[in-house]
């Protein structure tokens, strides 16, 4: 696609997450489905752990909450002892868990779950963030032009912490100078990257937003901040409007520094 000049006032590049710096297969076919496939381990290794009893009774919450949607698993409370009552709990625990993700939803208990197991998977090596191998070497060459590097992602920081912490290309936290979820806002609503150009202390003007969904590219514009839009592998095609309209690149090697040369 060539290069694609970094404009003069940009002094901070703002990442997306998934088809960005990290193949999408990687959430979809490692991230999810280790959640489906060890839910029900975790919780009776973990069950007499408070965290791991927080994280039920957010669910439990939340299930009331749910309880008029089509489908919907409820949560019932202990009402005794023994080994059969702990099965018919954490059945439907496992239950809505699986419900919940069929639906795709993004609910703080199911996050908060997810967290807590991913965190276990990466400490103990099951899982390892994938990252695109132009990534680290790109925002390397980045920060020794003077560039901040951010990432906002609807994933916790948590779990962007996890993901970058322990990666395929090793511990890399310190390559980014923050990181921005969800609490600052919603990535398809331009208030966010206002929000967020206000916390690291600069105009919308000075950041330049590197994502791969569309929606998202057009939140950021309308608060007068910098986009391209990334086209990796498996990532969700574009319409000739949005090829033609937003400034492509497919990988970071193809951004141009003009203070690099």
């Amino acid at each position: 696609m060539g290069l694609l000049p970094v404009p003069a006032e940009v002094s901070a590049i703002l990442l997306d997450i998934e088809g960005t710096t990290t193949p999408i297969a990687f959430v979809r076919e490692t991230l999810f489905p280790y959640i489906k496939d060890n839910v029900k381990k975790f919780l009776y290794a973990h069950w007499e752990e408070e965290e791991c009893q927080r994280d039920v009774r957010l669910l439990r919450k939340q299930a009331q909450e749910d309880s008029s949607l089509d489908g919907a698993v409820p949560i019932p409370l202990e009402s005794g002892s023994g080994e059969e009552e702990l099965e018919r709990v954490i059945q439907a625990v496992v239950d809505n868990v699986h419900w919940q993700m069929s639906l795709d939803r993004k609910t703080t208990a199911l996050k908060q779950l997810q967290g807590h197991m991913w965190r276990a998977a990466y400490a103990t090596g099951h899982i390892k963030g994938e990252i695109f191998e132009d990534v680290v070497p790109a925002i390397r060459k980045w920060r020794e032009a003077g560039m901040k590097v951010y990432i906002y992602s609807s994933g916790s920081i948590e779990a962007q912490k996890l993901l970058f912490g322990h990666s395929t290309e090793g511990d890399i936290l310190e390559l980014f100078d923050g990181h921005f979820d969800t609490k600052i806002g919603p990535k398809v609503e331009s208030e966010s990257y206002r929000r967020i150009a206000a916390s690291i202390g600069c105009a919308t003007n000075n950041i330049l937003f590197l994502t791969d969904v569309p929606r998202e590219a057009n939140a950021a514009e309308e608060a007068d901040t910098h986009v391209a839009v990334v086209t990796r592998p498996g990532n969700a095609g574009l319409t000739d409007d949005e090829k033609s309209y937003y400034s492509l690149i497919s990988s970071f090697t193809e951004l141009f520094l003009p203070s690099s040369t």
